[in-house]
Order: structure tokens, then C-alpha cells, then sequence
């Protein structure tokens, strides 16, 4: 049999996969700090320390900031998320058979970016835990740590300018919507409540979302609080498809595939709120 048999089924196959990794892939890419295009096996964030401004004298010399430069490396690797899709069962089922493997390989590509986002997120070392302010590893996600944890991103300088994200797990969801200032209309608005349209809504400055993948330690959930700047993200390639008819097993073979990494860039920019799940 050609081995250019169903092109057509192949261009439709590779439009659907990028199709749903756009539209069900990774939740949390769009909120960190993320470049394309990288060529080689890793990548350089520039991090840039605090200037201060300094008055000068007439005629004199403009002060210096003295700028602390530095720069995080991160690393990518290669990833790949195949599946075979057998002959008759296009001739079968043809629409179906495509959609249901092109939407599992966009999932899987997207959790995996998700994974990678998620560990760097995890190398963080501030956390909303203190028994004078009343939050502890006993609590789930309370009023009491996410107010603390708003308070250590302000106190850090952090810019409140629209580009603060929060990330929970379901079960801290749940705990928010009992929240009055998180859920009531009163306080956030109609068009902010976490039930229009899909799960994720403005609060203090940030946009929160619920997220399935976030590490669980023991009976901890690690939630946390976060600027778009502190995490990078590098894509050396982006998801592609690659689709090869095999003889032999009477099949398509379709392999997604990506390249990508991801770390923490600044850490003063990342609280963790533990919460007891």
C-alpha cells in the first residue's frame, strides 16, 4: 500500500491536534513568562535587581543606578505522545477515531506543560504559614493565607499591575466560593463571579483558576500566588505532529511531539499557600 495513502486524512488529522491543544491544552502557560523559538538545548530569563533614584547636584553627574544584573538558565527536553489509528477503524468511524486521538494527544502535551510549570512553581521557599497570623498546615485555603500571602507579594515590591495570577486545586476552590468576598456579587461584581462561564475570576489584583495538577505532599495541597515574570517558559519546538502509515500493522501512527522547560526566575515573586486537603 502507498505510503501517501489518506493524505487528506493526515493534513485533517495534524489541524485537528493543534486545533485542540490550543483550545484544551495547557491552563497555566498563558499566565507566566513565556519565549519561542529557542535554538539549542537551553535558554537564559535576564533578571534584573531594584534601581534606586538619587537626587544630583547642579551641573552634576547623574547618580547611577547600579543595576544587579544576573540570569537563570533553563533547560528543555523533549517530549512525545504518540498512538495508532487503525485502518478500518477510520473507514468506520473515521471522524470520531481522529477527534478522539487528536483531543487525548493535545491533553496530554498540554498537561505535560502544565507539569513542567507546576515543578518550577514548586521550587519556590515562600510560604503563607504563621501561627501569629492564624494560618497553619491544619487549615485548607483560608481568607487568613490568601490575605498573607497578598500582603508578601506587596510587601516585596511585587507590581500589582494586572499580571498577578492564583493557582488552587478543586477541593481550595470550593473552600474560596465559601468566601464571601471571593463569591459574592456585592464585592466582586456580576460579571467577576467564579460561575459565569468557566472557572476562573478576578480577586485582589488577580486572576484565580482551579488546576488539577498542582503537588500534593502528604494531606498538602500546594496552592500559590504568583506575578507572570517570576516563572519562565521556553519552547524550542512547539507541538507538532508527524504522521506515518505502517504496512505491517495496517495503521497510522501519530506521534505529537514538543520541546520545552520551564523555571523559576524570580522567587520573591512566588508565594506557596499550603493547604490541608
Amino acid at each position: 500500500m502507498s505510503a501517501t495513502i489518506d493524505q487528506a486524512f493526515v493534513k485533517q488529522f495534524q489541524a485537528e491536534v493543534h486545533e485542540a491543544f490550543q483550545r484544551q491544552g495547557s491552563k497555566l502557560r498563558p499566565t507566566i513568562r513565556s519565549k519561542t523559538g529557542i535554538a539549542g538545548a537551553s535558554t537564559v530569563f535576564p533578571r534584573v535587581g531594584k534601581g534606586m533614584a538619587a537626587a544630583k547636584a547642579r551641573n552634576g553627574v547623574v547618580p547611577v543606578m547600579n543595576l544587579d544584573y544576573s540570569a537563570v538558565e533553563c533547560f528543555l527536553q523533549d517530549y512525545y505522545a504518540g498512538e495508532w489509528v487503525d485502518k478500518l477503524d477510520e473507514i468506520k468511524t473515521n471522524v470520531d477515531e481522529r477527534a478522539v486521538v487528536a483531543n487525548a494527544g493535545a491533553y496530554a502535551l498540554g498537561r505535560k506543560t502544565d507539569e513542567l510549570i507546576i515543578a518550577a512553581l514548586d521550587t519556590a521557599t515562600q510560604e503563607a504559614v504563621s501561627t501569629a497570623a492564624g494560618t497553619t498546615d491544619t487549615d485548607g485555603l483560608t481568607k487568613a493565607k490568601v490575605l498573607m500571602a497578598f500582603e508578601m507579594l506587596g510587601a516585596a515590591d511585587v507590581p500589582d499591575d494586572g499580571n498577578r495570577f492564583a493557582v488552587v486545586g478543586w477541593k481550595q476552590w470550593s473552600q474560596l466560593l465559601q468566601i464571601e468576598e471571593f463569591a459574592n456579587a456585592q464585592y466582586v461584581g456580576d460579571t467577576d463571579l467564579p460561575w459565569k462561564g468557566m472557572q476562573a475570576k478576578r480577586w485582589l489584583g488577580a486572576l484565580w483558576m482551579p488546576h488539577s495538577g498542582l503537588t500534593k505532599s502528604g494531606n498538602l495541597r500546594f496552592c500559590y500566588f504568583y506575578h507572570r515574570t517570576a516563572i519562565g517558559h521556553a519552547v524550542a519546538q512547539d507541538v507538532v505532529t508527524d504522521i506515518t502509515w505502517h504496512g505491517d500493522h495496517a495503521a497510522h501512527f501519530v506521534n505529537n511531539m514538543m520541546s520545552q522547560g520551564a523555571v523559576m526566575i524570580d522567587d520573591l515573586g512566588v508565594v506557596r499557600m499550603r493547604a490541608a486537603e
